[in-house]
């Protein structure tokens, strides 16, 4: 197996990696938050000092690891740790199946717990536990309640707490209730920007700031708790438009489905790497002056699809209705989109900077819908106006489902330990 070869570290992740040491001016505080830019190496940093504050304070105690689910917890944070452990003389045992990672050094042995916080209905996972100490990493994309229920099972004289994020709305409530109180809440607070990564090239650099813009650019790359605000695509202009290739080995259709309001259809072609957008349906009522049924929307998805063989039809999760019509009909797979409004948009974001999908110049109705699509302002968290997104709606719906990487997620429920 290749070597690790460790980085130098910046004054930060030093002071990250040994807060909690006698030694060190910071070791009184009972918890540590880290926000900031993403790729600052807080993460790995943070994961290896929490390692490493349990066994300099515990054994035979149990520990709690999460995140927003499991399957994203052990590709950002186990994976990587689980190499720089056994480099550093740590046995590392996982039970997958049960979601514990069992570490062992120096006579000591202590047992981490993989939770996934991904909705309110997550904290009954982590109810009843006891804990030595607990890291939240993407703390600000978890449930309120899901943290604070593992925050309670903290009880072991000793414990501490470990809080990860990037940042989001400035109204968030951990933002209100962590970062401005951390003061009252004895908490060491530690901003990181890029700079703070020494492993980080400035090629690299560069390159995550071409991928954000707007409020994402200020929370992802100058790590700001900032409110959305203008457009939500403000950088798409005519240089993201593009002509209709010739050939294509792949076709998927996206919906969202409208009775009052319109209903965009989006046809989308694979070629070359990419995902075109090559073709659309956009009927609005109040515009056309008629509404259309269930049976006329699908006559209008097949005269869209023509006599091309498409993998599926994505539709808008709430069109019970279409959904079954298309399923009844039986000619076209039909699939339930994802519909997380705020992470599809930055998905949907980040595709369209990579240029994983593109937009052709035969599709009118989403070109016009990219300059009327606007944050809602006055709203007191991240929020979108409900006006001019039906062809966003279908394109989000598009890259949250048809490019998302499979999550196969699966929870821990902690059993009480066999003693022998």
């Amino acid at each position: 197996m290749q070597s690790t070869e460790f980085q130098s570290f910046s004054q930060k992740q030093l002071i990250l990696l040994s807060w909690w040491c006698e030694q060190s001016p910071f070791h009184t505080f009972d918890a540590v938050i880290c926000d900031g830019a993403v790729r600052s190496g807080k993460t790995v940093c943070m994961s290896l000092s929490f390692v490493f504050w349990a066994f300099y304070r515990f054994s035979d105690q149990a520990f709690a690891l999460c995140g927003k689910t499991v399957t994203g917890l052990r590709r950002n944070v186990v994976t990587p740790l689980l190499p720089l452990l056994r480099e550093l003389g740590f046995e590392c045992r996982e039970q997958v199946s049960k979601n514990i990672l069992e570490l062992r050094k120096g006579g000591r042995t202590n047992r981490f717990y993989l939770f996934g916080g991904k909705d309110a209905s997550s904290a009954a996972l982590i109810q009843g536990m006891t804990l030595a100490g607990v890291m939240l990493d993407e703390a600000a994309l978890m449930p309120r309640s899901f943290c604070e229920q593992a925050i309670a099972r903290c009880s072991v004289e000793g414990s501490r707490l470990w809080f990860n994020c990037n940042p989001e709305h400035p109204a968030h409530w951990f933002y209100r209730e962590w970062i401005l109180k951390r003061e009252q809440k004895n908490c060491l607070y530690l901003h990181f920007t890029m700079q703070d990564n020494p492993s980080l090239s400035e090629a690299m650099r560069e390159r995550y700031k071409t991928l954000y813009s707007g409020a994402f650019y200020a929370r992802f790359v100058e790590g700001k708790w900032v409110a959305c605000e203008g457009l939500v695509y403000p950088f798409f202009d005519a240089s993201y438009l593009y002509d209709v290739p010739k050939s294509f080995d792949r076709f998927i259709v996206s919906c969202d489905y409208g009775t009052v309001n319109p209903t965009s259809m989006g046809l989308w072609g694979h070629s070359g790497g990419h995902w075109y957008r090559i073709d659309e349906f956009y009927h609005s009522s109040k515009a056309k002056g008629f509404q259309m049924t269930d049976e006329e929307y699908y006559r209008s998805l097949c005269t869209l699809i023509g006599g091309r063989t498409v993998d599926c039809v994505i539709v808008d999760p709430s069109a019970a209705s279409f959904i079954e019509c298309i399923r009844r009909h039986g000619e076209f797979a039909v699939r339930r989109a994802d519909n997380d409004v705020l992470g599809g948009i930055r998905q949907t974001s980040d595709a369209l900077k990579s240029r994983e999908i593109r937009i052709c110049k035969t599709c009118p109705d989403i070109i016009r819908e990219f300059s009327l699509y606007r944050w809602d302002e006055s709203a007191r968290y991240d929020a979108v106006k409900k006006e001019n997104d039906h062809a966003m709606d279908d394109m989000r719906y598009f890259v949250a489902t048809a490019l998302k990487t499979t999550d196969d997620d699966f929870f821990v429920v902690a059993c009480p330990r066999e003693r022998r």
